[in-house]
């Protein structure tokens, strides 16, 4: 039988975005026994000219993402965790209140390194913000879908490297 992983595209786009993902106690049953346990995301907001030229809310409308570690670091942090789980994150413009659904339901292996460094080994949709001048791509929130990595730098620089995919500029279906 084949697994599929899902990554908690919510998670990276906290990450992202500079915010961070809400904490809870995992469910009796979720996981139970497995190792995996719940990853809920909390909704965030960034300012205008930041992602998009406008204001922008993001809020899990489906949130299913569980996670689970691979791998520790000698001191017991996180080295390698995987994620799973439907999500579909509802990105609004806060100044028109226009809105687009975004399935975010891919899957990833998350490699924590050392010096604050990520790299995310991704198959399917995850959402994705980007600085200005702070990643490979321009300004913008993405939905990148497909084969690729997406590389974290110890600064914050995002570096997407797509085997084969597709873009989607979420700024542009809100404006």
């Amino acid at each position: 039988m084949r697994r599929t992983v899902r990554l908690a595209p919510l998670v990276l786009a906290a990450v992202l975005l500079g915010a961070q993902p809400a904490s809870a106690e995992p469910a009796a049953s979720a996981g139970a026994g497995t190792g995996w346990e719940p990853a809920p995301s909390a909704p965030w907001d960034v300012d205008a000219g930041l992602r998009c030229d406008f204001p922008v809310h993001g809020e899990p409308v489906i949130d299913e993402v569980m996670k689970r570690v691979l791998d520790t670091h000698p001191d017991g942090a996180a080295k390698r965790v995987a994620y799973k789980g439907d999500l579909v994150v509802r990105v609004t413009n806060t100044g028109t209140g226009a809105f687009y659904d975004a399935d975010a339901s891919g899957s990833a292996i998350v490699e924590h390194r050392t010096d604050g460094s990520q790299f995310w080994s991704v198959h399917g949709p995850v959402l994705v913000g980007i600085g200005e001048g702070k990643g490979n791509l321009p300004r913008g929130l993405y939905i990148i879908d497909g084969v690729y990595t997406l590389d974290i730098s110890s600064t914050g620089h995002r570096t997407v490297t797509l085997v084969h995919g597709t873009k989607d500029d979420l700024c542009s279906r809100i404006d």
